[in-house]
């Protein structure tokens, strides 16, 4: 009897809760027969095997007539695979409570897989097809189309997505990092099987591999599962090369009307890469100015002080080719610039005046004690330590993260927001029908 889906992803999330906080991980690097390193975390307190992976080069290489195809081709790997088509491979799924999915983002193509031990066998030759043996049907690819086309529909009508999407378009122009990633009206319906067939060819590889797994699993028999699934891969991905690049239009803003009681602006400019030296201090300094969610200078500026939105929030978006510094917020139509106004003259003082000892020290208190929260369940392990391979920051930096955060200085705040904040300008997107007292100014 087939179980739905509800009731085996309910069941796997009762059982991925994983109570080791991220001093007790134990990282093993294992390198298999054909030459393929896995970070893993082997945990017996659980029947399961949790898995994450990514291949570099995500929606940066679609072909740039027709953005798109890297989201289109992550819909589709489990939408049938070498002889069992659409309906055969999800109940193959669905019979061994096996979870897969996919998704593209602008420089990883990722998936996860979660399995009981008991059905590993079955699950990973699952995953071996999907990856290796995708159909690419022309039914499967235009119903898939069909909903990638409405979800864009509705993102037309989405006042948080317009204004992202369009941030991005405007700071990125003539670059892979400026196109929607799940493509447009236009270009979904000129995207072909051979377009998706050859993504797949160029991106799918051993060469741009990344893997991470937790779970009840000794290390040989781990090896001999992932070999089954990525050893008769390609060994070279054949990727096109995307340029670093700095966001433009600092201190222009667009008014984008949309009817609606609220104006969605969302703001950014430059910020920094993951390896730049002074990440850390910039992480901090984030989270004094819109990182924390009740504590930060935006929120009280904003919130609490004037009640302007009911939240506030910046961010640090460190992209492969580009480090940016983003940030939202959502208010009425008649105090948006207000509220704008505050925002740019926060970013204006800390960059110029600092932050107290006493942010600091509670920056650092937070970021240090909540980081065991990102290691409570056997899938948010498995993406951690994907993403510290992504980011190439060795596989001790879970035990060095929270000396870095910790030897942050003032001085160090200072000199990372002298990088990025100083001017305070950046490039806003406003969403609504703001009213605006005055033309923009450019500087703004």
């Amino acid at each position: 009897m087939i179980r739905p889906l509800g009731c085996i992803a309910m069941t796997l999330a009762l059982l991925s809760a994983f109570p080791n906080s991220a001093h007790a991980v134990k990282i093993e690097r294992i390198v298999t027969a054909a030459g393929i390193e896995v970070w893993h975390v082997r945990d017996q307190t659980l029947p399961m095997i949790s898995v994450e992976f990514a291949f570099t080069g995500g929606a940066s290489q679609d072909p740039a007539d027709k953005p798109g195809v890297a989201n289109l081709v992550a819909a589709l790997f489990d939408e049938g695979a070498g002889e069992l088509d659409a309906r055969a491979f999800r109940e193959r799924l669905e019979e061994r409570a096996v979870v897969l999915n996919f998704t593209s983002y602008r420089d990883t193509l990722r998936g996860s897989l979660k399995t009981l031990v008991e059905h590993r066998e079955q699950a990973f030759d699952l995953l071996r097809l999907a990856l290796g043996a995708p159909r690419f049907d022309g039914s499967e690819i235009d119903r898939m189309k069909a909903a990638v086309l409405a979800g864009l529909r509705r993102r037309l009508t989405s006042p948080g997505d317009v204004a992202g999407d369009r941030w991005f378009a405007r700071a990125f122009p003539g670059h892979p990092y400026g196109r929607p990633l799940q493509g447009t009206l236009d270009s979904v319906p000129r995207i072909t099987a051979d377009d998706l067939r050859s993504f797949h060819r160029r991106t799918i590889a051993r060469s741009n591999l990344k893997i991470a797994t937790v779970g009840a699993i000794e290390a040989k028999d781990l090896a001999a599962l992932i070999d089954r699934v990525f050893g008769a891969l390609p060994a070279q991905a054949n990727l096109a090369a995307v340029p670093d690049v700095a966001p433009q239009g600092m201190g222009e803003r667009e008014v984008i009307e949309l009817d609606l009681p609220q104006t969605i602006i969302s703001f950014g400019g430059p910020g920094l890469k993951r390896a730049d030296p002074d990440f850390i201090p910039a992480y901090v300094l984030n989270h004094i100015l819109g990182g924390g969610s009740f504590s930060s200078r935006l929120y009280k500026e904003v919130r609490e002080k004037r009640g302007l939105a009911y939240s506030v929030y910046s961010y640090l978006a460190p992209l492969k080719h580009a480090g940016l510094f983003l940030g939202g917020v959502s208010t009425r139509n008649d105090r948006a610039e207000e509220t704008l106004a505050i925002i740019i003259e926060e970013i204006r003082r800390i960059a110029s005046e600092g932050s107290t000892p006493e942010e600091i020290a509670d920056a650092k208190g937070y970021l240090i004690g909540s980081y065991a929260l990102r290691f409570d369940t056997s899938g948010k392990i498995a993406g951690q330590l994907l993403e510290i391979q992504l980011e190439h920051l060795g596989i001790d930096y879970i035990d060095r993260r929270n000396a870095l955060i910790e030897a942050v200085s003032a001085d160090d705040v200072r000199r990372a927001a002298a990088r990025f904040l100083a001017d305070g300008r950046v490039l806003v997107t406003m969403v609504g029908r703001p009213k605006m007292a005055a033309p923009p100014p450019r500087g703004g």
